[in-house]
């Protein structure tokens, strides 16, 4: 570590975590190692590799604030806020007590997303139902789009058109919104269902959750906001992707996402495809392709509605990849210089 960094009130959290671990035994650190995601494991390792020559002082201190932490952790379960509050301020003093105690919350927080985002997506649903849906909306903003779109179909339609509205016009929240929030996430961290919130929602995040979801749920969610706000579901529209838009994919395009395809997926795929949309990949198909594949659907048994959509979702990630490398051009329903991604 470098001198200049080396003093415990210039230490990032990253670097004080990385101190900690390497003041424990190997057999100590593993186990902790072993309860981190993938990526923190990069992030910590990178951080104890740059740590060069640090003092033990410096150590010591992280030592301390940690054992401080934990000890605030178990005075707020045994007693809440109030209490801790009282008894840290009787050893650590106001200052040191509030400093504290600001950070157990904000870790107690960030447990409570990471919970979220490690559940079930029928449990979250069930649980969250019996929230406004204003607090539902902005806590599904926090997930991500693939687990928000699980979420939201298996709520009710009513509720679920509700909620999705709610995502696309989230803009700045009350602070009494967000002590809800943090109620909620405490509650659901408290009965372990199995960071930020500087992402509000919005037109593009709505966008985000809808490519996740199967197409019927897309499109009666935005049939619903395009009732109430249709300037808002057309932004949305713009944002996103649904597989029938392959018709608003060029020729060329089409047979660049034809080599990326796997064979079974495209048939799955057109299984209850408009015709319009079969006859657009038959057309850029070779005669021999177009003879095979119409083979196979001609002579596929019933399948299920949910494979076929999987089908789909997974072409729609190709085409998604494509034109953001900037081999495909998506247009059509904007106007020819609209890009949908």
């Amino acid at each position: 570590m470098r001198p200049p960094a080396a003093t415990f009130d210039r230490l990032t959290d990253k670097q004080k975590a990385a101190l900690l671990v390497l003041s424990l035994d190997v057999e100590t650190a593993t186990k902790i190692m072993r309860q981190l995601s993938q990526q923190e494991i990069e992030s910590l390792t990178i951080e104890i590799t740059n740590l060069k020559g640090v003092p033990s002082a410096l150590i010591d201190q992280v030592v301390e604030e940690f054992h401080q932490m934990i000890t605030a952790q178990e005075y707020v379960i045994q007693g809440g806020l109030d209490y801790a509050q009282k008894l840290l301020e009787s050893s650590l003093g106001f200052t040191k007590a509030t400093d504290i105690l600001e950070k157990v919350k904000a870790l107690t927080h960030v447990k409570g997303f990471a919970m979220l985002k490690k559940a079930d997506a029928q449990q979250l649903a069930s649980f969250l139902q019996k929230e406004h849906p204003q607090t539902v909306a902005l806590i599904l903003s926090n997930l991500n789009p693939e687990q928000a779109a699980q979420v939201l179909i298996e709520f009710p339609d009513e509720v679920r058109n509700d909620v999705s509205f709610r995502m696309a016009t989230l803009g700045k929240v009350s602070p009494a919104l967000m002590a809800e929030i943090e109620d909620v996430v405490e509650s659901i961290a408290e009965t372990e269902i199995s960071q930020s919130m500087s992402s509000m929602g919005g037109a593009k995040s709505m966008a985000s959750v809808l490519n996740k979801c199967n197409n019927a749920t897309a499109k009666l969610i935005l049939e619903h906001i395009e009732q109430k706000e249709p300037q808002l579901a057309a932004e949305i529209k713009r944002l996103m992707f649904l597989f029938d838009d392959l018709l608003y994919v060029d020729d060329r395009g089409i047979q660049r996402i034809l080599r990326e395809v796997d064979k079974k997926d495209l048939a799955l795929s057109l299984k209850v495809a408009d015709e319009k949309l079969k006859q657009k990949i038959f057309s850029n198909m070779s005669e021999r392709a177009q003879e095979m594949l119409k083979e196979e659907l001609q002579y596929m048994g019933p399948v299920r509605l949910k494979e076929v959509e999987a089908a789909q979702t997974r072409i729609v990630e190709i085409v998604k990849q494509l034109e953001d490398q900037g081999e495909i051009v998506v247009a059509g329903r904007g106007g020819t210089e609209e890009v949908f991604v």
